[in-house]
């Protein structure tokens, strides 16, 4: 199975701006999610995973989707399920290889901390960080992500207010 990612409007079958009950109706196919939350600090989340791909769907206050993290299987598991951006598979391809093209696409990626990319405006968070025995490049990274959040598309100005 693709599960497309869509940013910053969907990841999956879940789209931003949806309601809980919207995503728990596409997420149906999927099993049971865990719900966790609301707490003090934090407005409600579903959690599991799908053919070992493991996500975290995140709600505001309103209990609309503002965000879908995705994280690989993990060392040794497998999965039938790809995750693409475009025609990548984000947890398989070179990282390098999807960052370039999206510097190609024109969209602005924030490498100042390589173990954790962002790509403003649209949305996208890359994370390159696991204690697990992976190919790594030669600064020590993981050669491919190791988990990708999608959100909608201001979800990142707060880090770059002026």
């Amino acid at each position: 199975m693709d599960l497309l990612l869509a940013p910053p409007t969907a990841a999956g079958p879940v789209h931003m701006g949806s309601s809980y009950a919207e995503v728990l109706t596409a997420l149906r196919p999927w099993g049971e999610p865990r719900v966790m939350g609301p707490t003090s600090r934090r407005a409600r989340r579903l959690m599991g995973d799908f053919d070992g791909v493991g996500y975290t769907v995140f709600f505001d206050a309103e209990d609309r989707t503002t965000a879908v993290e995705l994280w690989w299987p993990g060392e040794g598991r497998q999965s039938t399920t790809r995750v693409l951006l475009d025609e990548h598979d984000v947890f398989t391809a070179p990282a390098d290889t999807v960052l370039a093209e999206l510097r190609e696409r024109g969209c602005t990626v924030d490498a100042e901390n390589p173990e954790n990319v962002l790509v403003p405006g649209v949305s996208l968070g890359f994370t390159r960080q696991t204690s697990q025995e992976v190919p790594r490049d030669g600064q020590g990274l993981p050669v491919s992500f190791t988990s990708v959040l999608v959100a909608g598309e201001s979800y990142y100005d707060f880090l770059y207010a002026q």
